[in-house]
């Protein structure tokens, strides 16, 4: 690795593996400048930064898809033999996690959706391994990479806000979805129009109807992006804590144990918010007023 000062050390390992396309003129990290756009990696912040809203982050797309298909590898792997005898500890895992979520969706949702308890499970597992990424060694999959010639890699997906606001859109459109199934469009429009500021009077009515969507839809957009950021802000700075301890030299191993046993609570309980609130989120999208 090339980095020598904390400064750079830090910088590097909150940089995301970059794919994207640099425009004709830029000047790159060795000096050469593009007579035309290049799609390339980024080799500097700078670089991934001029790549603009349209650029990949390499790193954060493939351990999130393996890490959802190693869920439903494992998860299809136990029900296949599953057996109704003495469970192996590998089904008796998945059983108990299996059996906490579809509690918790009996708790908090009202409605009937068979999508729901799929949805939730989905969702805490997943969240969950993407969290779990955070404890492994700061330096091992970044040296590695450095090795073959990557200049980046992160490999905790839910550090990455783009990660993290993708999740949430997606339990936003089911949101809206749902919203519409229950009430109709018509019904739909009118929670947004009519609340919460009501009057018999229709023409004052009328008037209410911009104070009521500015503040309904306010409330609506907050969901996601609430959900999105709570996640992202409490790992990301678990991970930064754990490159901070990787820089105070003989003091690393006690203190990335402490820090490690207690960030295993925030991995667990950030995976649990995220699929409570969109279990939560989802109930009240089919309550009618």
């Amino acid at each position: 690795m090339a980095t020598h000062t904390a400064a750079e050390y830090i910088q590097h390992h909150l940089q995301n593996l970059t794919w994207g396309q640099l425009p004709a003129g830029y000047e790159r990290h060795d000096g050469s400048v593009l007579s035309e756009p290049v799609w390339t990696l980024a080799h500097t912040g700078a670089e991934a930064k001029a790549m603009g809203f349209w650029a990949l982050h390499l790193d954060s797309l493939f351990f999130s898809l393996v890490l959802g298909a190693a869920f439903l590898a494992l998860f299809y792997r136990v029900a296949r033999r599953a057996t109704s005898g003495v469970p192996s500890l590998l089904q008796s895992m998945v059983e108990v996690v299996f059996e906490f979520v579809e509690g918790s969706v009996k708790d908090a949702f009202h409605g009937r959706s068979a999508l729901i308890a799929p949805l939730a499970l989905t969702v805490f597992v997943w969240v969950f391994l993407m969290n779990l990424m955070d404890l492994v060694p700061i330096d091992l999959l970044p040296g590695l990479a450095g090795l073959v010639g990557i200049p980046y890699l992160k490999v905790v997906p839910s550090t990455d806000v783009n990660v993290t606001l993708g999740l949430s859109l997606s339990v936003f459109a089911l949101i809206i979805f749902y919203s519409i199934r229950a009430k109709g469009v018509g019904g739909f429009v009118a929670e947004l129009t009519l609340h919460p500021f009501n009057c018999a009077d229709k023409r004052l009515q009328v008037l209410l109807i911009p104070i009521n969507f500015v503040l309904e839809a306010v409330t609506l957009v907050a969901k996601p992006v609430s959900l999105a950021l709570r996640l992202f802000g409490n790992l990301y700075a678990g991970e930064l804590l754990f490159i901070l301890i990787a820089l105070m030299g003989w003091y690393q191993p006690p203190l990335h144990f402490v820090w490690a046993v207690f960030h295993i609570l925030v991995i667990v309980l950030q995976a649990f918010i995220f699929m409570m609130l969109t279990i939560v989120y989802l109930s009240m999208a089919q309550e009618k007023h």
